[in-house]
C-alpha cells in the first residue's frame, strides 16, 4: 500500500522529490509547492466553504484544464458575493444598479472579507495542519489583508522567484460563475506509484471567464502603458496558452461570457488610460481588445518573464519573449475578428 507523502520522514520526502524531479525534469522546489498547492485545496474544499468558493486563475488552467506550460504557484478563489454581502444584494442579483451602489458594495466586501478570511478559513486550513500535524504557519497578507499566506518547511529553495509560500488570493464581488467542480493531482503522483498524495476536488472557474478576466486586464496595463509592482507577466503567457489550446475558439465566440466581464469590471474595476479616460471594457470584449504593450511597460514585462524563465517555471521549450507578445498579437487579432 501506498505511503502518503507527508507521513515519510523528511528524508524520503526529499528523496521522492528529487525521483519525480528525474523522471519529470521539474525542479524539486515547485514539485514540492504543487503539493502544498493541492493540499490546500483539499482542505478548503473539504470543508463546508466549498459551496460559495470557486477556483480560478492560472493555477486553474495548469491544474484542471492543462492549457498552460509553467507551474503556477498560488491559489485565486472566488467567494460568491451573493454570500458575503447578502443583506446588501437583497434579490436584485448580483450586479449592482449604479456606480455609486457599486462603490458601497465594495467597501463591504473588503470591510468583510477580512474578517471571514480570520473567522472562518484560517481556522479550517489550521485545523487541516494540525490534524497531519504538519508545521506550516497561516499569515493574513496583502494590502486589502485579502490573502491568506500558507509558509510551509520547503525541503528546497529556487532562484526566490517562487518562494515556500501557497498564497491564497480571495475576491468577494464575483460569483465565480460559469463553475464546475473537477479533480486536481499533484504534478509528481503520476510518476511515482508508491507514495500517495493529496487529491482535491474544486468548484473551478470557467476558462472563458478566466480568459476574458485576464485578457481585459492586460488590456488595462496597456491602456495605462504601464505594469504595476506585482508579476504580471504570466498573464501574457497563459492568454498565449489559452489560444494555442483547444478551448480557445469556445472561448472567443462566447459572447455572454465577455460581455458578463465587460459588465462586472466596468462596475467594480473602474480604471483611466494614461489619458485619463475610463477604460470601456465593453470595447475591449466587442473588437477592440489590446494586449500588446510598448514602450515601458513592454521593457517591464519583458524584465519579468526572464525573472520567471529563470526559476525555471516552464516545462519544455519556453517562447522567447518576442515569440510570446507575436503570439498575444495573434490571439488579439482573432478575438477582435471574431467579436465583430
Amino acid at each position: 500500500m501506498a505511503e502518503y507523502f507527508f507521513d515519510l520522514s523528511k528524508k524520503d520526502q526529499r528523496e521522492a522529490l528529487e525521483y519525480g524531479r528525474a523522471e519529470t525534469g521539474r525542479p524539486v522546489h515547485l514539485l514540492e509547492k504543487d503539493v502544498w498547492v493541492v493540499w490546500t485545496l483539499r482542505a478548503l474544499f473539504e470543508s463546508p466553504l466549498s459551496a460559495h468558493l470557486t477556483f480560478k486563475g492560472g493555477t486553474s488552467l495548469s491544474k484542471v484544464y492543462k492549457v498552460i506550460d509553467r507551474f503556477s504557484e498560488d491559489i485565486d478563489l472566488t467567494y460568491d458575493i451573493r454570500t458575503l454581502i447578502p443583506d446588501l444584494i437583497g434579490e436584485g442579483g448580483e450586479l449592482p444598479a449604479s456606480r455609486s451602489q457599486a462603490g458601497k458594495w465594495t467597501q463591504a466586501v473588503r470591510h468583510r472579507l477580512p474578517t471571514w478570511i480570520t473567522q472562518d478559513v484560517q481556522p479550517v486550513i489550521q485545523a487541516a495542519l494540525a490534524h497531519e500535524r504538519l508545521s506550516a504557519r497561516l499569515e493574513l497578507g496583502g494590502q486589502d489583508n485579502d490573502k491568506l499566506l500558507l509558509h510551509y518547511p520547503a525541503q528546497a529553495q529556487g532562484t526566490g522567484y517562487v518562494a515556500p509560500v501557497v498564497t491564497l488570493e480571495f475576491g468577494g464581488r464575483a460569483t465565480g460563475e460559469p463553475h464546475q467542480v473537477f479533480p486536481v493531482a499533484c504534478d509528481i503522483a503520476a510518476h511515482l506509484a508508491a507514495v500517495s498524495f493529496p487529491v482535491a476536488s474544486p468548484l473551478v472557474m470557467s476558462v472563458a471567464r478566466t480568459f476574458w478576466e485576464k485578457a481585459t486586464a492586460a488590456h488595462v496595463f496597456c491602456a495605462q502603458g504601464r505594469i504595476r509592482s506585482e508579476r504580471y507577466a504570466r498573464h501574457w503567457h497563459d492568454l498565449a496558452a489559452i489560444a494555442r489550446s483547444p478551448h480557445f475558439a469556445a472561448v472567443i465566440a462566447d459572447r455572454a461570457v465577455a460581455a458578463a466581464v465587460a459588465r462586472h469590471k466596468s462596475y467594480f474595476f473602474i480604471e483611466k488610460d494614461a489619458d485619463g479616460r475610463v477604460i470601456d471594457y465593453g470595447a475591449a470584449t466587442t473588437g477592440h481588445l489590446k494586449i500588446v504593450p510598448e514602450g515601458e511597460a513592454k521593457a517591464a514585462l519583458a524584465k519579468d518573464y526572464a525573472a520567471m524563465l529563470a526559476d525555471e517555471v516552464m516545462v519544455g521549450d519556453a517562447l522567447s519573449f518576442d515569440e510570446l507578445l507575436k503570439a498575444c498579437a495573434d490571439l488579439e487579432a482573432k478575438a477582435n475578428r471574431a467579436a465583430v
